[in-house]
């Protein structure tokens, strides 16, 4: 006996097929961000790793608006992240400034790419324990875009920047050291989950992020720069907020 074919949902399977191509579409600009590094291209490379994010952004928000998430997706998901967010930039780094370091070049850029596949391990795990309003430790599209924003404000605004110009290896060095242990830390940082879009805000926020986003269309790598230095940043001034709260506590409780 012959097993009976069912016909297959199109459209069943085409809704499935939606979030997964925008993984693709992410996992094809962190390959095409590596290829144009290894060409020379830097402000290529360091754009792809930035639209990269906007379609891994996605992803997600259309699996859940279809109602298709699956094991396979979210797999899928980490790989492609693997490589847009730990691989990708760590040699567009490489190849950008710090292979003029030698040996501490190519350790600093493996310290940034395990510092992903850890963070992207870790997540994956901890996933359903973690308070959802946190992050713990940067996660590695903020970190890639450390790097990559670096890069891309080092080109796009090379005049402004003409006076460290000569000190850009230095400092790439330490933005690439300092996003790979930052994304292993137990530092928190917002996951913006808690944001809701109908909620209302003041007419003077309306106004700053309307000026954001003017800047931001004249200046799309800079603004984006600082505000992921921000975001950055953030995680440990909350954790020095945390810890001055404790040590509030201890001498009170000591008094």
């Amino acid at each position: 006996m012959h097993p009976i074919k069912r016909p297959l949902n199109l459209k069943r399977q085409s809704i499935y097929l939606l979030p997964n191509l925008f993984t693709l579409g992410a996992l094809f600009a962190g390959f095409y961000a590596i290829v144009q590094a290894m060409n020379g291209h830097f402000e290529h490379s360091a754009v792809a790793i930035f639209v990269a994010m906007i379609l891994d952004g996605l992803d997600g928000r259309v699996a859940r608006l279809t109602h298709t998430q699956s094991p396979f997706g979210a797999e899928f998901d980490s790989l492609s992240d693997m490589v847009s967010f730990g691989v990708a930039p760590a040699l567009i780094a490489y190849e950008w400034a710090l292979k003029d370091f030698g040996k501490l070049g190519w350790m600093v850029a493996f310290i940034y790419c395990a510092g992903a596949a850890l963070r992207l391990a870790r997540f994956n795990t901890n996933i359903e324990v973690v308070d959802k309003r946190f992050f713990q430790g940067l996660p590695s599209p903020s970190a890639a875009a450390l790097v990559a924003g670096l890069v891309w404000i080092s080109i796009e605004h090379a005049d402004d920047l003409s006076l460290i110009a000569g000190a850009l290896p230095e400092i790439a060095l330490f933005f690439t050291l300092f996003a790979g242990l930052t994304m292993v830390s137990n530092v928190k940082f917002w996951s913006f989950k808690e944001f809701h879009a109908r909620k209302t805000v003041p007419f003077v926020a309306l106004l700053v992020a309307t000026l954001v986003l003017l800047i931001g269309a004249s200046r799309p790598a800079l603004v984006l720069f600082c505000f992921f230095i921000g975001y950055a940043a953030s995680g440990y001034v909350y954790w020095a907020w945390q810890w001055t709260n404790r040590q509030k506590k201890v001498v009170k409780s000591d008094i």
